[in-house]
């Protein structure tokens, strides 16, 4: 039996990949430090619990509108009033199951064969794919440590052809912890609106903010940008609901139903119970945001202060998400534990695993060679057993 050439082509999750590694040794007995899902540690707070089994109970346990129904599209309109001073009206929202689905509908519905993609490198590991998926030619740009990871306008305008369709851009950035510069943002909106490109602006981290990073949603910079502007993000960082799946994608209207149109075929609604829970996270007490931030904000001070005494690793201080990402080139051609020898950053990730039992993801997933992505959504405790463990293992 032969697979179709789409399957073929594309490549597994590389931190889905690298996590069922991790399960694996820990399923034989091996005390694994896994640090290789962007899932927070914390459990769903209670409140927005209770609101699924209330719906439950409700009998809200039946096919919705295959776009969300229009309490949440109305609540989530709503917060970005309150979060951004952004009118938006329902039908200009559509929700799907997690962000990642949101954004391959994005990519569906606007892209095919003979258009491009802009993605700034790093980039998140499906990007590319779904955009391969779609029948589209990803055009990977490359930004630096030094730069902090951003891509600049000049780097943009210089990317665009006549083939150039849409921006996908992150921010924070999944990888690197980029939290981009308002001032950056808006080049590459002026940018965005001269070329007439559309923005795919993936800010599920929108949230997760560290002094003196600030964040500034896209859609902000003004009618022109708005009008050019696709926003995808959801529940899953902010209020630590991964497992519930609800994304979202907010834009001009004839995407939206472009999008519901595809859904309807696809996985039909968003599950209704998880539907009624993200009403509750979006319209009820937002404290419980802050408070995880702070945690993660707590989190991040220590694995930068760890980093920072192991010779020859490089990073750029992450200003969002949970993400630290760093050089590990120093390493390459040396015998580490046990007297391995890698020679990239693939390399590098199995035998930190296989010797030290420690998991992180290699940058060679994220368009980043000689880099590792360790997430420290994750207790100070669990951390610090890590970064023991990797110490010993760069010791040799």
């Amino acid at each position: 039996m032969s697979l179709s050439a789409t399957v073929n082509r594309i490549k597994p999750s590389a931190t889905i990949a690298a996590a069922a590694k991790a399960r694996e040794l820990k399923s034989k007995g091996v005390n694994v430090h896994d640090f290789t899902l962007g899932e927070p540690d914390f459990n769903t707070p209670e409140h927005i619990c209770e609101a699924a089994v209330a719906a439950m109970k409700a009998g809200h346990t039946h096919y919705t509108a295959s776009g969300g129904i229009v309490e949440l599209k109305k609540a989530i309109c709503d917060a970005y009033q309150r979060d951004y001073g952004l009118k938006y009206d329902p039908a200009q929202v559509i929700v799907s199951s997690g962000a990642k689905h949101s954004i391959h509908n994005v990519i569906t519905t606007l892209v095919g064969p003979g258009d491009e993609v802009i993605i700034p490198a790093p980039y998140w590991v499906s990007y590319s794919d779904l955009v391969e998926i779609a029948g589209a030619t990803p055009v990977l740009v490359n930004t630096t440590r030094e730069s902090g990871w951003t891509l600049s306008p000049g780097q943009l305008e210089a990317a665009i052809t006549p083939r150039s369709k849409l921006l996908m851009l992150n921010n924070p950035c999944n990888p690197t912890g980029a939290a981009y510069p308002v001032e950056t943002l808006e080049g590459l909106a002026k940018v965005a609106v001269n070329r007439n490109l559309m923005v795919l602006s993936d800010e599920i981290y929108e949230k997760l903010i560290y002094p003196p990073a600030r964040f500034r949603c896209f859609a902000t910079f003004g009618d022109d940008v708005r009008a050019r502007t696709i926003l995808v993000s959801g529940v899953s960082k902010a209020y630590a609901m991964t497992g519930w799946r609800i994304g979202w994608t907010i834009g001009p209207v004839e995407i939206i139903k472009g999008m519901d149109k595809l859904q309807s075929q696809e996985t039909s609604n968003p599950c209704s119970i998880s539907q009624y829970a993200a009403i509750a996270a979006l319209n009820g007490p937002q404290d419980c945001i802050e408070d995880m931030r702070k945690e993660f904000e707590k989190r991040r001070a220590y694995v930068l202060d760890r980093l920072k005494r192991i010779p020859g690793v490089k990073l750029a201080e992450p200003g969002g998400a949970f993400y630290a990402f760093f050089d590990v080139t120093s390493s390459f051609g040396k015998p580490l534990m046990n007297g391995r020898v890698v020679q990239n950053a693939t390399d590098f990730c199995t035998a930190l695993l296989e010797e030290a039992h420690v998991a992180l993801v290699t940058g060679d997933a994220f368009g980043a060679p000689g880099y590792v992505r360790l997430s420290f959504a994750t207790s100070i405790k669990a951390l610090e057993a890590g970064f023991n463990q990797i110490e010993k293992f760069l010791a040799g």
